[in-house]
């Protein structure tokens, strides 16, 4: 009989109050889904650096003056070095055929060079990519080197400017939740204000403060799951309709969003929507009802 009471007391509850219901599932939907995106964002930049790092090359070029020998005894240095878990030479052809590779789109540059305007070079792995210092200083001045570029040094650029955005994203995320919170305390104010005579009346005949209390908190749950679901939803359309679609480019430089990733956002969503949302409405009420 409570039980029935309580969620006839909750449906009534969201139809009384049913414009700042749908404000508070809407600025939760948008504040649940910043925060899926940032943690979807979080996991895909922390996957693309550990695959780079553990791809990333040393790439040491050849001075166009160096001579047969010079070439060799660079290869033969890094064939011994313990630093070093792998390296490949690339001459002038196989380096304009991959610059071809990156240049499709631009056919005037690729007409304009030669494979002799491309410097020869060492692709070096190395055994622990925090050691480039060590390389440089090893064969940065080696006869018949031009100059050593370390691969993670250019793409520590693209980390943090990625994490730039992740930080925004979260910091965005965080004052829409503030915002989700302060609304759904609102809301529940008015609700609990609208009846005020049956809280006073309950109060009365000795309704325990947990009966008064849980048909306002679970409106304040229903809101923050529907807007859980809403934001899942928002997702799975950005995945299918950006993610896999207009930006699917970007996959290459991101790594593919896999599906696994957009589902393990629904528990978090909901928990997180449903947490947030009841604590606050607990909190909020129980402040009111002491007054």
């Amino acid at each position: 009989m409570r039980a029935k009471y309580v969620l006839s007391e909750v449906m009534t509850g969201l139809w009384r109050n049913v414009t700042m219901t749908i404000a508070m599932i809407i600025t939760m939907a948008v504040s649940l889904t910043m925060l899926g995106a940032s943690l979807v964002m979080y996991h895909q930049i922390d996957q693309m650096k550990s695959t780079f790092i553990n791809n990333v090359e040393v790439s040491i070029f050849i001075s166009n003056d160096a001579t047969p020998e010079q070439i060799t005894s660079i290869g033969d240095s890094l064939k011994s070095d313990s630093l070093v878990k792998s390296s490949s030479f690339e001459d002038h052809n196989q380096a304009f055929e991959k610059f071809k590779k990156m240049t499709v789109n631009q056919p005037n540059l690729v007409a304009v060079t030669t494979a002799a305007n491309l410097p020869q070079s060492y692709r070096v792995k190395l055994k622990d990519p925090d050691k480039f210092a060590d390389i440089n200083t090893k064969y940065k001045d080696m006869p018949g080197v031009d100059n050593v570029v370390d691969q993670a040094t250019l793409l520590d650029k693209v980390f943090k400017v990625l994490g730039a955005l992740q930080n925004l994203a979260l910091v965005l995320a965080i004052a829409q939740g503030l915002a989700a919170l302060l609304l759904v305390a609102n809301t529940i104010q008015v609700a609990a204000y609208s009846k005020r005579r049956e809280v006073a009346v309950m109060k009365l005949v000795g309704a325990s403060n947990w009966f008064i209390q849980s048909p306002f908190v679970l409106e304040a749950m229903f809101a923050g799951i529907i807007g859980a679901l809403i934001a899942f939803g928002g997702l799975v359309a950005s995945k299918v309709f950006l993610v896999d679609g207009s930006l699917k480019a970007l996959s290459a430089l991101l790594g593919k969003v896999e599906w696994s990733t957009i589902f393990w956002q629904l528990p978090l969503l909901v928990v997180a929507g449903a947490l947030v949302s009841g604590v606050t409405g607990w909190v909020t009420l129980r402040a009111y009802i002491k007054k």
